[in-house]
């Protein structure tokens, strides 16, 4: 219980669109049937569903039936017809189950199943139905306002778009590749195809609108009664495609838009697979997901969907999340084990030095550095002075009122709002810098490509500025010098991997996406989040297509990990693969490349046998593209040379013009000699001239996921607390749930008391009664929640050793 007294606060962000904008998505859940006498054989079912209440709710139903793809695959024969048949007889009987269901939409081609409104406590009877293999919630996602900067035409020029020419997107075009003939889907909240950047790239078919069921996927506008505006996919799309006042990566590919996200960037998980599949049928040849949750499983429908899409020759590339830096955050559809996931870098940039001085005597030691929009406006600060003005947390009622015309504002972290909104709001109210100072213990992270030229402090300093405003101390003076340069680094935000139960490498790859410049309706902007990484590597396969037209979906992604760019920290450490991939992306070298090695990376998953050696076998498959025979040489190595760890493989391989040869190995642990951990390692292969990495990793005894990813509460038809869960990827010796007072922003304010401890809880996602009863803390009493508060359930898991916490934010009105 120590652990969570001492909690201070937590920031729980279930799903994302990733861009740094939130949207709302249940977690998936399994049954417990440890009391149940129903059959055995049931379907899987996976949600955050309140299996209790009479609300209606919407699922996808997976069948047994295999999708057309999936039989294409598997040697299997199918048919549309008899797929529908077969399909046709299990809604027949989940009508007869479930005597609310009302199917809405159907899939057949890469996904088999449909989607069908019914009570939520009806949805256990889908379970037996014969046919049915797993079922699914139809979660909601949504965006809130994006957190970019909008660029006025007076203010923007091409040279602002530095990414494309970054990864050497110039060098691809100069060489006669442009992305002509190629078609990329971008699955999003539509497109803005009259965009003067984007129009050359759609055709008189642009796409499909899966909110308003027509063939119309233009973002929504301004002003629309059913919400608010999107911009999210024309600014994905400008960074594939763009031509004119800027380049995307592919400025002569084609572009099909798939509206699945409406107003404000809300929708369903039944039109995201509703879209992968119709962009497959629409002959797509690459396709850009830059969505996602935060839940680190394989195996979500629209992961199934993805790996089925691969299968087919859509290249299928997808944001990695934004929920970094820690290991273990990578969000599904990145988990997918075929697709393209993408992490996100920081071009290049200057460091600075920066003090700030008020008064004589007044120190301010923390000040750094957090973020500015160019070196020249940075610079533009140092050695004069300024007024300074407090505006709260910056929310535009603070704003409201001040005069911050060529003043600086004063800014504390906090109340939900992201600190590009901050400076954003600065700017636009006139200001020419921020001061933006901690609302706790501790040092805020740096955030490229603020607003405006913002300085951090800790919360010590910031009071000492607001010191100074109450005595009438109201000027502030800044020094700012130049430290040094730091190259292409990762976004700390870009989530990490492995993934969970298939022990995956992810990212696959990662690219530029911070401050990205590119198109949104009316004019350009500029965002964050593995949501801009992601097009530059589907615009960079579309590159790669119109080079090599005979190459299949694993070549692509081969060409693009064999031939990245290995990054480094500001300290000039090498990333760990889980956090960058294979690296950087280069299109020119990927097309270029004379060897291809597939898959890109590997995982040799777990060694936990506790005495004598443990052998895993892999393969990999090099390909020679050369007109000449090739001898490859292999060298393994591990990071430190553990000693009981030792992989074999051929010394020398020859393989012939044109061919493609498998190459075997084997990894033998001795676990007893190794600490239990994470170790990493690269397999170099060299052809004497060409020399490129693979990256692979494995685990020694009980991999060190969190116990806990996600915590859940359920409330009834008539505003009751039901139930507490959460998602427990391995189960828990123990469970233990407890409640905090908190803000509707998910700051944790105080410790209330315990709700209940759990043991031996099952893997996976598990649900436990409870009608909101807590104990105090102060006094041991029992007591309900009150309602008309917000609060934070966490979820404190133990198992095999090691503990980790999880939670949510609710409204109990």
């Amino acid at each position: 219980m120590g652990k969570k007294r001492t909690l201070t606060f937590l920031f729980i962000l279930l799903v994302f669109l990733l861009t740094f904008s939130s949207f709302g998505m249940g977690a998936f859940a399994q049954i417990n049937n440890e009391k149940s006498s129903a059959p055995k054989q049931l379907a899987e079912l996976y949600g955050n569903i309140d299996l209790k209440s009479s609300n209606s709710t919407t699922v996808i139903v997976e069948l047994t039936e295999a999708s057309i793809v999936e039989a294409k695959q598997t040697g299997k024969s199918q048919t549309k017809a008899n797929l529908a048949k077969e399909r046709q007889k299990v809604k027949d009987a989940v009508k007869q189950a479930a005597k609310s269901s009302k199917v809405n939409r159907e899939y057949d081609y890469v996904f088999s199943g449909f989607s069908v409104e019914l009570k939520a406590n009806e949805v256990p009877a889908l379970l037996a139905v014969p046919g049915v293999k797993a079922v699914y919630p139809d979660v909601e996602y949504t965006i809130t306002e994006d957190t970019g900067e909008t660029i006025s035409q007076e203010a923007f020029s091409p040279q602002m778009a530095a990414s494309a020419p970054f990864i050497g997107a110039n060098d691809a075009w100069d060489a006669g590749f442009t992305g002509k003939g190629i078609t990329v889907a971008v699955i999003d909240t539509g497109a803005d195809y009259t965009h003067p950047d984007l129009k050359h790239a759609f055709g008189d078919y642009k796409g499909w609108d899966f909110v308003d069921n027509d063939d119309d996927p233009q973002e929504t506008p301004a002003g629309d009664p059913r919400g608010a505006k999107t911009d999210h996919g024309t600014h994905v799309s400008g960074t594939v495609a763009a031509n004119g006042g800027i380049k995307g990566v592919a400025p002569e590919a084609a572009l099909l838009a798939y509206r699945v996200l409406g107003p404000g960037g809300s929708g369903t998980s039944a039109n995201v697979i509703a879209g992968i599949e119709k962009a497959v049928q629409d002959g797509a040849d690459v396709m850009n997901l830059s969505l996602g949750n935060s839940l680190n499983d394989p195996d979500y429908a629209t992961s199934i969907a993805l790996d089925w899409a691969m299968a087919e020759g859509v290249v299928a590339v997808t944001s990695n999340g934004n929920a970094g830096p820690a290991n273990w955050t990578v969000g599904s559809p990145g988990t997918s084990r075929d697709a393209i996931s993408v992490g996100a870098t920081q071009l290049p940039f200057n460091v600075y030095n920066a003090s700030i001085s008020t008064t004589a005597g007044v120190e301010y030691p923390s000040a750094k550095v957090q973020g500015f929009p160019s070196d020249d406006e940075l610079l533009a600060l140092s050695g004069k002075e300024f007024e300074f003005v407090h505006v709260g947390f910056g929310s535009p009622e603070e704003f409201a009122g001040k005069d911050l015309n060529g003043k600086i504002a004063l800014i504390s972290r906090g109340a939900g709002i992201a600190f590009v909104d901050k400076a954003t709001a600065a700017k636009e109210a006139g200001a020419v810098g921020a001061i933006i100072y901690n609302n706790v213990a501790g040092e805020t992270p740096d955030v490229a490509g603020m607003a405006v030229p913002t300085i951090k402090t800790t919360l010590e300093d910031g009071n000492k500025l607001l010191d100074e405003l109450a005595k009438g101390n109201n000027k502030v003076s800044f020094n700012i010098e130049f430290s040094h340069g730091v190259g292409e680094t990762m976004a700390d935000f870009s989530s990490r991997g492995p993934v969970n139960q298939t022990w995956m490498i992810k990212p696959d790859v990662s690219a530029p996406g911070v401050n990205i410049t590119s198109t949104i309706p009316g004019g350009y902007g500029a965002k964050q989040g593995t949501s801009m990484a992601s097009p530059h590597v589907a615009g960079a396969a579309a590159l790669i297509l119109q080079a090599h037209p005979d190459w299949n979906v694993e070549d692509v992604k081969a060409a693009l990990m064999n031939t990245a760019v290995e990054l480094k920290d500001a300290s000039g450490k090498v990333y760990p693969h889980n956090t960058q991939g294979a690296g950087s992306i280069r299109p020119l070298d990927a097309i270029n490349t004379n060897t291809l090695a597939a898959p890109g990376s590997y995982s040799f998953g777990v060694f936990d046998k506790d005495k004598g050696k443990q052998v895993e076998k892999q393969h990999f498959t090099l390909k020679n593209l050369s007109n000449e025979r090739k001898s490859y040489s292999f060298d393994v190595s591990f990071a430190g040379n553990p000693t009981g760890i030792k992989v074999t493989t051929s010394n020398n391989l020859k393989v012939n013009a044109g061919q493609s040869q498998k190459v075997n190995l084997n990894v033998q642990v001795d676990a007893g000699k190794l600490d239990q951990g994470y170790y990493e390692g690269t397999i170099t292969i060299s052809d004497g001239e060409q020399t490129f990495d693979v990256p692979t990793i494995l685990f020694v005894k009980e991999p060190d996921y969190p116990r806990a990813e996600a915590a859940f509460v359920t409330i009834d038809d008539n505003g009751n607390l039901t139930q507490v869960g959460g998602f427990f990827p391995s189960g828990a010796e123990e469970v233990e749930f407890f409640v905090y007072l908190s803000n509707s922003a998910g700051q944790a304010l105080g410790y209330l008391g315990d709700i209940a401890v759990y043991e031996n809880v099952p893997a996976g996602y598990q649900y436990f009664d409870w009608d909101g009863t807590i104990t105090l803390a102060a006094n041991g009493q029992k007591l309900k929640l009150p309602k008309g508060n917000y609060y934070n359930v966490y979820a404190y898991a133990t198992y095999k050793g090691q503990s980790d916490l999880a939670g949510t934010n609710f409204l109990y009105k």
